[in-house]
């Protein structure tokens, strides 16, 4: 490497990643979050559904007494909630995820066993 050569901008921060005090936002990281943008809503919207699902989820009964894997599927599926219902409805795709989630903590109830 040559000496005095810097990849990183002004405030250290290596190129081709977001610095928050630049402001700048490689392209590939950009262009992801347009396009998940136009997928599934504004995220402070779909954030903010998905921790109202979550609130009411967990209002009636502590994560604590649900087993690891229910609480992530549960929290995955709000995710997945939030963006059906912030972005769009008809992503199949959400469904999917959603149906799998539920689905690895049903088979472990029923065989004992994790995927």
């Amino acid at each position: 490497m040559t000496q005095g050569v810097t990849n990183d901008c002004a405030h250290g921060v290596p190129m081709g990643l977001p610095c928050g005090a630049c402001g700048t936002v490689p392209a590939d990281i950009a262009a992801t979050l347009e396009e998940r943008g136009s997928r599934y809503g504004r995220f402070d919207k779909h954030a903010a559904v998905t921790q109202g699902i979550k609130t009411v989820l967990f209002d009636c009964r502590a994560r604590s007494s649900l087993a690891p894997d229910q609480v992530e599927a549960l929290e995955m599926i709000a995710h997945k909630l939030g963006r059906i219902v912030n972005g769009d409805p008809d992503y199949a795709d959400s469904w999917v995820d959603i149906a799998g989630y539920a689905k690895l903590v049903a088979d472990r109830l029923l065989t004992g066993f994790s995927a």
